[in-house]
């Protein structure tokens, strides 16, 4: 092949019309990624982004919206313990799931009832 892909630009997730609040208290405030500036065409679609290192999510509006509750980014990060912990002192509840050897990894759902999964390799 005379093409080769690199890495993940970003993930999409969908969000219902007048939610970008939501994301920037449970992205942002919660779990600590940073708002990134949406190019000028694209602001008037609402919606909003976030970094965290190299990893970036897009929150876009949808109507009508569904939330995505099989297909889900999974995010790799350290200490995940510490996570849980500050999870459960914001209020957010998980899943912990035990079903991928060598993983200890959890499940949240964003305020719009998104699935995300978080790991941690062991």
């Amino acid at each position: 092949m005379k093409f080769k892909f690199k890495a993940i630009d970003h993930v999409q997730l969908a969000a219902p019309k007048g939610s970008e609040e939501s994301a920037r208290k449970f992205f942002g405030e919660i779990l600590g990624f940073e708002e990134i500036e949406k190019p000028p065409v694209l602001k008037k679609r609402g919606g909003a982004w976030f970094k965290y290192g190299s990893c970036q999510i897009h929150i876009g509006i949808e109507e009508p919206f569904v939330p995505a509750q099989k297909a889900h980014p999974a995010f790799e990060l350290d200490n995940i313990e510490g996570l849980k912990q500050h999870l459960a002192a914001a209020g957010v509840e998980y899943i912990e799931d035990d079903n991928l050897p060598g993983a200890n990894r959890i499940y949240v759902q964003d305020p719009f009832g998104n699935r995300i999964e978080l790991l941690e390799w062991v």
